[in-house]
């Protein structure tokens, strides 16, 4: 199959104004990323113009509590049921089409909510369910931005350029709802889908302008069931992708909260659109401060402090937006809650893309994603039934109180404890032809390794071969084992089976420098002349009784 990778076009002299940015700014320098990059930040644009307009239009349609925070919900659930399927898509079929895809969807949802808006004809169902619609272009989107990101920026800047993605995210959290705002007080919500409508089209263009070339590869194409199931089994043997993960989704259950009342918190203080908009600016242009600081703060910080401090910090700020007595008190409160937001989400986006290859990148990063609009999604509907039941300062109070409880709960899972592994693709290993004839997918397939080790260190073997089983898993693997031989002290076999002849040729393709660290320290402890025998077995179909 063929896959598409993005690459950079010839170099060429970067405007003036990149030229003179801080370092922590340099990888827009980078011509690529720098034009993905103003697209993904339109793109963003778009997204927090139709969030807000619909919030506000909501609080217009409807009374109800729960059907306005629903409004945070439903635009984040999707990201939660369909995000592995869209990273699976992502790493199987060519990317760019695939972004521009998604893009084009979320510009058609925008141009029907601009028509109907226009119309007149929006109740509250239709406008919570076009919300829905529209997060499913976000599912599908996100994946494969995160994906790109890793493959057109060298490793050594990664940590700055996803602080700009987050940083694009943030200021147009900031741009968004401002323009928002203004249109909503001038002209009403119908002028925001109209310009939101013609802004997703602008980025639907620019990516389209993106060039990439082709991977080809000799092997077919993944499944897409294999590819999800391969993207599930890969993140269920890293242990610091499964604290990850935990984190992300309690982290976002918690901070939900400020983001799911928002609406009711400005009418409440301020009862207007401007008040509305106020608060999620400020929540944007504290989230752009940290995004500019946080890549030299995480080189003197660890990441584990990082994010307990992230989680006591939106605690304090959360009970400060309960207690605020006007809407500017709300905003300085809700402004440092957004430093404290990006600084711990973005903490933990760079722990995600450490860990993950890039073969399984947009597979590792949807299940990621998920995680965090699942805390998000689950949070918003939480603290929504909260408040219907009490009120808005009862539900933020419970919810500033959850997360240091949480964390106390969690505390012994640290990210700091598992060391990054380099995760660079490594030649192919290569194996000697098959001497029968084997259709690619046959299978199963069952691969021994013979190892002769002095007794006196199975202890550390066994500890070496456990890391093994992770990483066979890891690849796609579909079950492990280690034998050791009754007659023969020190005699081991281990053997692994993969799906199909062209699955185990796949697995092959898949090594890192940290697969072959690792096997070079299997190979330590083989006390042969020769490396350790390797033998591969396809099963042999046999017909029934």
């Amino acid at each position: 199959m063929t896959t598409s990778e993005p690459s950079s076009p010839p170099p060429a002299a970067a405007p003036a104004w990149v030229e003179r940015l801080p370092p922590t700014l340099q990888a827009l320098r980078l011509p690529v990323f720098r034009m993905l990059w103003l697209a993904w930040l339109a793109a963003n644009m778009t997204m927090w113009m139709n969030d807000v307009a619909a919030a506000w239009l909501m609080t217009q349609l409807t009374d109800s509590v729960v059907m306005v925070a629903l409004v945070s919900a439903a635009s984040t659930l999707p990201v939660f049921l369909l995000g592995l399927p869209s990273g699976a898509l992502a790493d199987i079929v060519d990317r760019r089409r695939w972004f521009a895809s998604t893009q084009l969807w979320v510009a058609s949802v925008a141009v029907l909510l601009a028509l109907l808006s226009l119309a007149g004809a929006l109740t509250a169902p239709l406008l919570l369910a076009l919300t829905f619609v529209n997060g499913v272009g976000l599912a599908m989107r996100w994946p494969v931005f995160a994906a790109i990101v890793p493959d057109i920026v060298p490793r050594e800047r990664l940590s700055a350029a996803l602080a700009l993605q987050a940083l694009a995210m943030n200021l147009s959290r900031v741009l968004g709802p401002v323009a928002a705002g203004a249109l909503l007080a001038a002209a009403g919500s119908a002028a925001v889908f109209v310009v939101n409508a013609l802004l997703s089209l602008a980025a639907f263009v620019q990516i389209l302008r993106w060039k990439s070339q082709p991977r080809s590869s000799t092997l077919p194409g993944e499944r897409f069931v294999g590819a999800m199931r391969v993207g599930l089994q890969h993140v269920r043997q890293s242990p610091r992708m499964k604290v990850v993960l935990l984190r992300v989704f309690l982290f976002f259950l918690q901070s939900s909260a400020i983001t799911a009342l928002m609406p009711l918190v400005a009418r409440r203080l301020g009862g207007d659109a401007g008040s509305f908009t106020l608060l999620v600016s400020s929540m944007g242009l504290g989230a752009i401060v940290a995004a500019l600081t946080v890549p030299s703060l995480r080189e003197r910080v660890s990441r584990d402090r990082i994010v307990m401090l992230g989680i006591a910090a939106i605690s304090l700020m959360t009970l400060a937006v309960a207690w605020a007595p006007s809407i500017w008190l709300a905003a300085l409160a809700v402004m440092l809650a957004g430093v404290a937001w990006i600084s711990t989400a973005n903490t933990l986006t760079v722990s995600a893309q450490f860990t993950l290859p890039n073969w399984v990148r947009a597979r590792g990063m949807s299940i990621y994603q998920m995680a965090l609009m699942g805390g998000a999604a689950a949070g918003s509907a939480l603290w929504g039934q909260v408040a219907q039941w009490s009120d808005v300062p009862t539900a933020l109070i419970a919810a500033a109180l959850a997360g240091p409880l949480l964390w106390l709960a969690t505390r012994r899972l640290s990210l700091d404890a598992h060391q990054d592994e380099d995760v660079r693709p490594a030649p192919p290993v290569a194996v000697a032809p098959p001497v029968i004839p084997i259709e690619p997918q046959e299978g199963p397939v069952m691969v021994t390794v013979e190892y002769l080790i002095e007794p006196a260190q199975a202890e550390a073997f066994h500890a070496v071969m456990q890391q093994t089983r992770r990483a066979r898993l890891r690849q796609g693997a579909l079950s492990w084992g280690l034998f050791r031989d009754t007659a023969v002290p020190g005699r081991y076999i281990e053997y692994f089976v993969d799906e199909s002849w062209v699955e185990h040729q796949r697995r092959l393709e898949r090594f890192t420098a940290a697969d072959v660290e690792l096997r070079q320290r299997r190979a330590a402890f083989h006390r042969g002349e020769e490396n350790p025998r390797v033998q591969r077995y396809v099963a042999e179909p046999l017909d029934s009784p």
